[in-house]
């Protein structure tokens, strides 16, 4: 191969490549997450307020739910207005919600990783918990509202 054979095939060996990557269309064209659309009853994007001291903690023989507050921010589907405050169950919350699903609550997951003040969650919600988990249940918020505790169904993050 002479010189010349060779710089043009590494001007052009990047152009090949770039057919090999999805393009913006093709990913937006792809839709919703179907488990936000089609779990529970709302789908809001969130910011968590706070994380209570003590509210999540790993037992590895101890399945719990934890009660964490919300704001909403924006309404994809249900009767919420943004800036309502919610108080969201999420069972085993130390774990990724990828693994989080067991034989007590199965069906629910998501992309989120870790659960931190001030991030923005989207979220497949019902209410009440009750009607969903019958287990422990940590509520540092107990006293301080009678609004409902939703459950999380399907818990992402959220774009800024």
């Amino acid at each position: 191969m002479n010189l010349r054979a060779f710089l043009l095939t590494l001007l052009l060996l990047p152009l090949a490549f770039t057919g090999c990557r999805p393009s913006s269309e093709a990913t937006a064209s792809a839709g919703p997450d179907p488990h936000f659309t089609t779990n529970g009853t709302l789908e809001v994007t969130a910011r968590l307020v706070e994380i209570p001291d003590g509210a999540i903690f790993q037992r590895e023989l101890y399945d719990y739910a934890t009660v964490l507050k919300y704001e909403v921010v924006t309404v994809k589907r249900g009767n919420l207005t943004p800036g309502t405050q919610l108080w969201v169950g999420h069972y085993n919350p130390w774990k990724p919600r990828s693994e989080a699903a067991d034989a007590r609550a199965p069906g629910i997951g998501g992309a989120l990783r870790q659960f931190r003040a001030g991030d923005l969650h989207h979220l497949a919600l019902d209410v009440p918990i009750e009607d969903h988990f019958m287990g422990g249940i940590v509520n540092k918020y107990f006293g301080q509202t009678t609004n409902a505790i939703y459950w999380a169904i399907w818990t992402s993050p959220a774009e800024r």
